[in-house]
């Protein structure tokens, strides 16, 4: 896994993990003791010189891979010109084309308006800000198993106490969780359906509503994909009783799935779209996309923020609009996702605990049980696959509502035999794990 050389003087992992350890805030967790020096598409290099699949892409962030040379020439080009105006002091273009270039590509056929921000959570928190001014509604629904942020009503829209929730409350009121559809946990779209008319019956009116918040494809939760026909019963819901549908493409946008955003699988327009992550190839943006009648309701500088819409984030933003079509993101998506899963299933012939594997685009998902039970989800070895795989130089994520899921996220440009390598490291990885698991 070492290369010959070193790519830097200034210590070890080990030192800088116990400086880490001095310096750092606790609760900002660290996957690997890896500190990286460079990176290159869908490979990565620490310190010590040890080279990395990466098949985490920095949580979904790098759809384009790392420093892809347009995405960083663009970058560059803009550092020359100005870094922070400020968009609500004096203006600049590039904020303007690309809020048109957002509103074309969500799938909302009304006319639309962008909020550019910086975070994802920051997207979440606008969305319910703008479904509430425009409903004069309060009420929230979200689902159990979503992650929508760190900050106070992203944790209360969250549907996982731990690690997200637990001695952080008290969290905003009016917020409301419904089962999220995963057949595989036996959670049917009649039972989530059930379960909202039961909210509905039970704890508030629908006609005190102002918004449904649904990822289509539930990240954190575990890459479980919600049925079309829920969300077309999610849409009849939203305009029988005059509710918002916010959908959360955070982790899930911008070709992911093999489509620009997860929901066009469905054919279900929703009226707000918050998208972040793979937006700018690495770099800072957020952004809510919305039907105009809606975002027009709030009033001047009811929203916004100092950094929200950095023109050096924009223009990245900008370079990552056009790979979509140059390089024909959505198509890539599929085959990376193809391919993982080809080799996922024929891992899944040798080894037991492989219980599910799905997958939308390049959205891929293993799920980790014991003897292929689904009732029995096998958190311990899938902790301990994510340990070994770093050992073996493969960076891998795990997720999901019972800690059980390996959730994979190669950047859509990365080269079929860097996969290929990966998947063996996984291979590597996952016949050391299982093995100290039989001889335990």
């Amino acid at each position: 896994m070492s290369e010959n050389h070193n790519l830097s003087g200034n210590g070890t992992n080990q030192s800088w993990q116990t400086r880490r350890e001095e310096a750092v805030a606790g609760g900002v967790s660290t996957l690997l003791p890896a500190f990286i020096q460079k990176a290159r598409n869908a490979e990565l290099w620490d310190i010590e010189g040890n080279r990395y699949i990466d098949f985490a892409a920095g949580i979904a962030v790098l759809n384009t891979g790392h420093n892809h040379p347009k995405v960083i020439a663009a970058v560059q080009e803009q550092l020359t010109r100005f870094t922070h105006p400020c968009f609500q002091v004096t203006p600049y273009p590039e904020y303007i084309e690309l809020a048109e270039r957002l509103n074309a590509l969500v799938p909302i056929k009304e006319a639309t308006q962008t909020l550019l921000l910086t975070t994802g959570a920051e997207a979440v928190e606008n969305a319910v800000k703008v479904a509430r001014i425009a409903t004069g509604r309060g009420g929230v629904i979200a689902f159990r198993g979503g992650f929508h942020g760190r900050t106070l009503m992203g944790m209360a829209l969250t549907g996982k106490v731990a690690p997200y929730k637990q001695g952080y409350g008290p969290f905003p009121s009016g917020i409301y969780h419904a089962p999220y559809p995963a057949p595989y946990l036996g959670i049917t779209e009649q039972h989530a359906l059930d379960a909202l008319d039961a909210i509905f019956a039970a704890d508030i009116a629908p006609t005190e509503v102002a918004a449904i918040i649904i990822e289509p494809v539930q990240g954190e939760g575990g890459f479980y994909a919600a049925p079309a026909g829920f969300l077309k019963s999610l849409r009849e819901i939203c305009d029988r009783h005059g509710i918002v549908l916010i959908a959360d493409e955070i982790q899930s946008g911008f070709c992911r799935t093999g489509k620009t955003f997860a929901i066009e699988h469905t054919g279900v327009e929703p009226d707000l779209v918050t998208m972040a992550k793979s937006l700018a190839g690495g770099f800072p943006l957020s952004a809510l996309v919305g039907k105009k009648r809606l975002m027009e309701k709030a009033l001047p500088g009811g929203l916004g923020g100092t950094y929200a819409g950095s023109p050096v984030a924009i223009a990245a933003a900008l370079a990552v609009t056009d790979l979509i079509k140059d390089e024909q993101l959505n198509q890539k998506a599929r085959q990376v996702g193809e391919q993982i899963t080809r080799e996922l299933h024929a891992l899944a012939e040798r080894f037991d605990c492989i219980g599910d594997i799905r997958a939308l685009g390049a959205m891929v998902a293993m799920e980790l049980v014991e003897n292929r039970d689904a009732t029995k989800p096998n958190k311990a070895l899938t902790s301990a696959l994510v340990k070994e795989a770093g050992k073996q130089g493969l960076i891998l994520l795990s997720c999901g509502v019972r800690g059980n899921v390996i959730r994979f996220l190669a950047p859509l440009t990365a080269e079929k035999e860097v996969i290929k390598e990966g998947m063996e490291k996984l291979a590597t990885a996952l016949s050391v794990v299982a093995k100290k698991v039989q001889n335990a």
